[in-house]
């Protein structure tokens, strides 16, 4: 879900979603300040996410 909402909504939810805030609020205000090219950053972070084995901030494996 994570990937999901990083692909869809690309401005740091999923990284909320999964408990990553500190990443979040990076990929938001990187987003606003570059009026929206720092979207590339969420999107990458995205397919990253849904291609890879993400964890939550304790370390633990997300689930599919």
């Amino acid at each position: 879900m994570a990937g999901l909402l990083q692909l869809f909504l690309p401005f740091g939810i999923g990284r909320f979603y999964s408990g990553h805030t500190g990443l979040a609020v990076a990929q938001l205000l990187v987003t606003f300040l570059t009026f929206g090219i720092g979207a590339i950053w969420s999107f990458v972070d995205g397919i990253v996410v849904l291609a890879g084995s993400p964890r939550d901030p304790a370390g633990r494996p997300l689930r599919p």
